[in-house]
């Protein structure tokens, strides 16, 4: 009763100091603002619908609330604007908003403070997400010195990040090509040959130059038709030779020889149109990197800025096994589920182990995650994931995650002297260098370095450690195909609002996000080279075919795929050796004992180039993964 004789006293005092002018122009229908009496209408019902106590149900779940009194003050915002935007004097405006007001300070101070606490938040983050086109956005300034980036809480429904400002940098913005980019890992490139490699849209060929000791890294055309290097050989001076003509370069990329320039004419091969286009490259952590600009300028960068440096790949006491693949999805996509540790226990299920809860909720074994991260700029990120180590986002390949190390006591050997407990300190990192190739397509160069068990990477091939490790892979792969192209239909630059990530275990994934939207510009820089367009999708089994996306690629797997089919044709060679054997003796000149067992192995060595077959096929070349059958 008492909301409404305040009301009706506000409506009143509006009609009666209403300019006679404005009366004139509301009476002539000059314009047709709402009447006081539909805003008082409007506002009795905002009053009395929109601010009725909340329900039981609704108070066991605050989100509930939340929206329902985020409602209410939109509602009666969009009535105190019509009450500003109506053409009376401005004191009947002010008085009339001071009435609003009273009624929006009432009913605050009736709420629980935990409701009003969440409605407050929600307004913060809903008014920050309307006038940022970014998907993170930023808090103020709070006491503390550091700066948090989680997942909003579960009483808010933005897909957001809490973001102080503390460690915000004024140093521009992210230059693609102003940074190192990993090409391959050193073990996986075959010196006796030029390697043709696609890195951030640019054709390059790999080649060992046995004069200077060292890899090279070139624009994969020749000078002089634009033929691909990498295509070519190293000739016997050790020279980069052009098959197309004949020129020869150096690891300079100096022609040092035109077969069909005279010897007695013009030194054409000195000429500066003659050289190929040299990229700085260096080798570090056992991983090739070339610097994306042939500009002489950049000639010695390496003094001024080095790659990423990973100290365990260079640690003598850590294995150093790496791998490398590449996907039908683009760099982002790549990067954002290495950076996802909860699809582990969905996507790769009965692949990984993962820490389980002490009351699991459903048979994977899925759990909240603590995930935060510290510290973002343009370099990149640091990160608390909710186990023991630190993860780092080094701009704009590297993904590093590593453990402190942990004590691992030793066997307590028992003497009549006593012993001392020897105290190893075990460590272990996943290192991933996620590279851009072009839309649609990526390269991911992994490793797994640790100080324990090292001598299992001894003597265990390379390609055993590959054939789990591409299943592992492979069971996420199509998942990760059709998710790009989905965001790419809603359009990229709506990421945040097509996706839903409500929780802290999406921490990383968001500030990936901020990272590239607010310093990358959203998208890898092509310079123009593509549209953005991704290319059409492949049938399923082209799609996770794993022979051109990594066999080629590896020498310990490429071998490995040699050697068993020649197994393979060994046996089936046996077993149809022994069988014509078989037919051209006669029963009494063999015994039946011997023709058994021939028969015997003629059979089992059939039945095993079956098997190997098989084997082969579902290892390198096509193994499906029906999330439903596992």
């Amino acid at each position: 009763m008492l909301r409404w004789i305040m009301l009706q006293c506000t409506m009143r005092k509006l009609e009666n100091v209403a300019g006679e002018k404005d009366r004139k122009l509301l009476r002539h229908g000059s314009i047709s603002p709402r009447r006081p009496d539909q805003i008082q209408k409007q506002m009795m019902h905002c009053s009395k619908n929109s601010f009725r106590q909340p329900s039981a149900h609704n108070l066991n779940g605050h989100l509930t609330v939340v929206e329902e009194q985020d409602r209410s003050f939109s509602k009666l915002s969009v009535i105190a604007r019509d009450i500003l935007t109506t053409p009376v004097s401005t004191v009947a405006s002010a008085q009339a908003f001071s009435a609003s007001n009273r009624i929006l300070d009432e009913k605050r101070s009736r709420m629980h403070p935990d409701i009003l606490e969440g409605l407050i938040a929600n307004q913060i983050f809903s008014s920050t997400s309307s006038n940022s086109s970014s998907d993170i956005h930023h808090e103020p300034k709070s006491a503390s010195n550091s700066k948090l980036f989680t997942a909003t809480s579960s009483s808010s429904v933005s897909t957001e990040l809490e973001v102080g400002t503390d460690h915000e940098t004024g140093d521009g913005k992210f230059d693609w090509y102003s940074q190192w980019y990993p090409v391959m890992p050193v073990c996986d490139l075959d010196k006796r040959v030029p390697h043709g490699k696609k890195v951030i849209g640019l054709d390059v060929v790999v080649w060992w130059d046995r004069n200077e000791s060292d890899w090279k890294v070139f624009d994969d055309s020749c000078p002089h038709r634009l033929a691909p290097l990498s295509e070519g050989r190293i000739d016997q001076w050790g020279r980069l030779q052009c098959v197309y003509h004949g020129w020869c370069f150096n690891g300079s990329g100096d022609c040092n020889f035109i077969p069909q320039a005279p010897s007695d004419g013009p030194q054409f091969h000195t000429f500066k149109k003659a050289c190929a286009a040299a990229y700085p490259s260096t080798v570090q952590n056992g991983i090739l990197w070339f610097w994306p600009n042939t500009d002489p300028q950049y000639k010695d960068i390496l003094s001024e800025k080095k790659p990423a440096y990973i100290p365990e790949l260079n640690d003598p006491s850590y294995s150093k096994s790496m791998g490398n693949r590449e996907f039908p999805f683009g760099y982002e996509v790549l990067l954002e589920n290495l950076m996802d540790p909860s699809h582990v226990p969905y996507a790769h299920y009965g692949l990984l182990q993962t820490r389980q809860p002490e009351n699991k909720a459903d048979r994977e074994g899925g759990r909240p995650m603590d995930m935060r991260v510290e510290k973002l700029d343009k370099y990149g990120f640091i990160a608390k994931p909710d186990w023991v180590g630190t993860n780092e986002f080094i701009s704009p390949c590297v993904f590093y995650s590593h453990s402190r190390p942990l004590p691992d006591q030793g066997n307590e050997a028992a003497s009549s002297a006593g012993t001392k407990k020897s105290s190893v300190e075990r460590g272990i990192a996943l290192v991933f260098f996620a590279v851009p190739v072009t839309p649609g397509k990526s390269r991911l160069i992994w490793a797994t370095p640790r100080n324990f068990a090292t001598w299992i990477d001894k003597i265990v091939p390379r390609w055993i450690f590959h054939l789990g490790q591409n299943t592992i892979l492979d069971s996420d792969l199509y998942l990760l195909h059709v998710e790009e192209r989905k965001i790419q239909e809603s359009g990229s630059a709506q990421w945040h609002k097509t996706c839903f990530l409500p929780t802290k275990a999406d921490a990383l994934v968001l500030g990936f996000r901020k990272w590239f939207n607010k310093y990358a510009g959203g998208q890898v820089d092509w310079r123009g080279k593509y549209s953005g367009a991704l290319p059409p999708s492949p049938p399923r089994e082209q799609l996770m075919d794993r022979y051109w996306s990594h066999v080629v690629n590896c020498p310990s797997c490429a071998a490995a795929y040699k050697g068993l089919n020649i197994l393979k044709v060994v046996l089936q060679l046996v077993s149809v050796a022994l069988i014509g054997i078989l037919a051209i003796t006669t029963l009494g000149e063999t015994s039946m004992a011997k023709r058994t067992t021939m028969v015997s192995l003629a059979v089992l060595c059939f039945a095993a180039s079956k098997w190997l077959a098989r084997f082969v096929y579902k290892n390198f070349h096509f193994h499906d993964y029906i999330h439903a059958f596992h």
